[in-house]
């Protein structure tokens, strides 16, 4: 596994388990096996309803809690003080566990104040429930509201991000002011697999067009949360160390950006 450091100094691994609709039993099988094969990074988020079965497959796999780093989202809606105070404890509840890693706002709410939401976020992080604070869904000017209310509290911005929604602006920012970038959707819900200059690359360098993808990503010291229900899958998308990716890969790759959105929700203030 390779790691980015965060602004608080904890090493955050750079490749993880998404569980966004992996829910019951499935889910459970699917968080312990990928912590048996080497994954040590869970991605997950209230708004998956899956907390208690994340939680189950973390008791099963029987790893030191300090090995591991598991992160959580709190529903737009719920971003007052109060609110948000109570799902963190809520959180750990389900989850089984003393802390998260990571605690982030999934989605900005421009009804609710920043500042408010920021200020509980702060006093969790004071507390222990969890050790870095993050956002998700956050453009640049968000984040520059964020970063006027507390400078240095926001750790990780996670956003919809691979070759076809390849944004260098927002990018170039996060890197510039210590946020690091986690890209969800990073095969583009598959559409990875249809495209033409991916497919062409691994057939000539005998990669799967998912690894060339999720290395171009990690390469960059962006935070990869693939979704894999299956023991394949799981194992495949693990296989991203001690190999290089090719710089024609990497060229080609830059240049596939069609600003493709597949994600954009009628709440998402994308536009601001």
């Amino acid at each position: 596994m390779k790691y980015v450091e965060l602004n608080s100094g904890d090493q955050m691994p750079l490749l993880g388990l998404g569980t966004w609709q992996l829910r019951g039993e499935k889910c459970t099988k699917s968080v312990k096996e990928a912590l048996d094969i080497g994954y040590n990074h869970i991605d997950t988020a209230d708004g998956y309803d899956n907390h208690q079965a994340v939680g189950r497959g973390i008791k099963k796999a029987n790893i030191d809690r300090k090995e591991l780093f598991i992160t959580s989202k709190i529903k737009p809606e719920n971003l007052h003080y109060d609110d948000i105070k109570a799902d963190a404890e809520r959180f750990l509840d389900e989850l089984e566990i003393e802390y998260l890693d990571l605690l982030l706002i999934h989605w900005p709410n421009k009804k609710i104040p920043l500042k408010e939401s920021l200020k509980a976020l702060k006093e969790i992080k004071e507390e222990g429930l969890a050790k870095n604070i993050g956002v998700s869904n956050f453009t640049v000017n968000h984040l520059r509201d964020a970063m006027e209310i507390y400078p240095d509290l926001v750790a990780v911005n996670q956003v919809e991000f691979h070759p076809t929604l390849y944004q260098k602006e927002l990018l170039n920012f996060c890197q510039e002011n210590g946020i690091v970038l986690t890209a969800y959707s990073p095969l583009a819900r598959g559409e990875i697999f249809e495209n033409e200059v991916i497919n062409k690359l691994a057939e000539k360098y005998n990669r799967s067009a998912s690894k060339l993808a999720l290395k171009w990503l990690i390469d960059k010291n962006i935070v990869a949360i693939p979704k894999a229900s299956s023991s394949e899958h799981l194992k495949a998308n693990f296989d991203l160390f001690g190999w290089e990716l090719p710089a024609e890969a990497r060229e080609k790759m830059d240049q596939l950006n069609q600003d493709n959105r597949i994600i954009d929700p009628s709440w998402a203030e994308f536009n601001y």
